[in-house]
């Protein structure tokens, strides 16, 4: 951890809705003059779409039918944590990308001089030399631990995104199927194969992030599999659990009195109607970052 360079992990599983809380961060980096250094967690896979498949269809021979992007055998943990590390120490790193599409593949490509890389593919390490304010990461491992790696020690501010597991796999089927047209069998066999690696390097990062937002529906979402859309903001609330609220001198008074119909539930947690998730996100986490960047001028 460093008050110098201040890293923040942003984390998720897939259809979480990590990109609210990602929005709501950049609001206060622009309102308060802050450079990140952004980092994503899609570039830390150990395997690139065509040797992700080549590894599953090899996993499944063998009788592996849990290989998955949610486990080590599929990530770089141990870069992710030198990432960390490093930035932490010089605010410096290595960073690169993973390329979705063909129009990221064409802006790469126009950026690194004309190279030839296509949507699937990871562009090189480059070394960031540029000065920036903090690290912002934001995906799958933010906080993740193994036998060999625990990401978590190098993280200033652990925020996680968790809706109820039956609203984060309704999420997961509506995206997939309308982004990038998948069958629903096929989006429900991706949760199966996760399954194994969810339990064990997804849902424990959320035991230490220091703020956990969990998107909690006010109607049936009891079976996920046949729902027909998505449960709006307004159809649910929004519960904040603070680990530590001391650590960040958490004011829940000012939250209570600036997101109208919020309410404390537990000492450490407040829950706010689904609405303002994004408001409230920004009334929570401002005052936390302003105070991370005054330690790092003080430091």
């Amino acid at each position: 951890m460093s008050k110098k360079h201040p890293v923040i992990a942003v984390t998720g599983s897939s259809g979480a809705g990590t990109t609210t809380v990602k929005v709501a961060f950049e609001h206060i980096f622009r309102r308060d003059g802050i450079n990140p250094l952004v980092v994503e967690g899609d570039s830390f896979h150990s395997l690139d779409r065509a040797e992700f498949k080549a590894a599953m269809a090899k996993a499944e021979e063998s009788g592996n039918q849990h290989f998955s992007h949610f486990g080590p055998e599929a990530n770089h943990f141990d870069k992710i944590a030198e990432t960390f590390k490093s930035y932490g120490e010089s605010g410096k790193c290595s960073r690169r990308y993973y390329i979705h599409s063909d129009a990221e593949a064409a802006e790469h490509n126009a950026r690194l001089g004309g190279t030839s890389y296509t949507a699937g593919q990871f562009t090189p390490w480059e070394e960031i030399a540029e000065e920036t304010d903090l690290l912002f990461y934001e995906g799958l491992h933010g906080l993740a631990k193994d036998d060999a790696t625990d990401i978590a020690e190098h993280v200033d501010l652990g925020v996680g995104v968790v809706p109820i597991v039956n609203l984060e796999w309704i999420q997961k089927i509506f995206r997939d199927n309308a982004q990038r047209g998948y069958s629903a069998e096929a989006i429900v066999d991706t949760i199966l194969r996760r399954m194994p690696d969810y339990v064990n390097y997804i849902t424990p990062q959320f035991s230490r992030t220091d703020i956990n937002f969990q998107r909690v529906p006010t109607v049936d979402t009891s079976n996920p599999f046949i729902a027909r859309d998505i449960p709006t903001p307004d159809e649910s609330f929004v519960v904040i659990r603070f680990r530590d609220p001391k650590k960040f001198a958490v004011d829940f008074p000012y939250i209570l009195s600036m997101v109208h119909d919020s309410f404390m539930s537990r000492p450490n947690t407040i829950v706010v109607p689904g609405g303002k998730m994004g408001f409230a996100m920004e009334v929570v986490l401002q005052p936390i970052i302003e105070k991370m960047i005054d330690d790092k001028k003080n430091a």
